[in-house]
């Protein structure tokens, strides 16, 4: 869950945002349109991890692609 605040408001009362960002994602907007969000440096660290684990299949290679085709689901696991 997060809050929304006008920029404004985040400008006038930074700490509390601060604070508040610790627990939970803050969204800024600005004319109405979110703009950023205000997030704790646990939550960024986890984000930027995420990130890098992430990888496109068109970044994989040959052998890789075909190591992923010739795996098979344990029978446990079929359902």
């Amino acid at each position: 869950m997060s809050c929304t605040v006008p920029a404004s408001e985040v400008e006038k009362n930074f700490g509390a945002y601060h604070d508040r960002a610790l627990s939970e994602p803050v969204r800024v907007t600005k004319d109405g349109r979110e703009t950023v969000y205000i997030v704790s440096a646990g939550t960024y660290r986890k984000m930027q991890r995420a990130w890098r684990e992430a990888l496109a299949s068109a970044d994989l290679t040959d052998a890789e692609l075909a190591r992923i085709e010739a795996a098979e689901i344990p029978g446990e696991h079929r359902y």
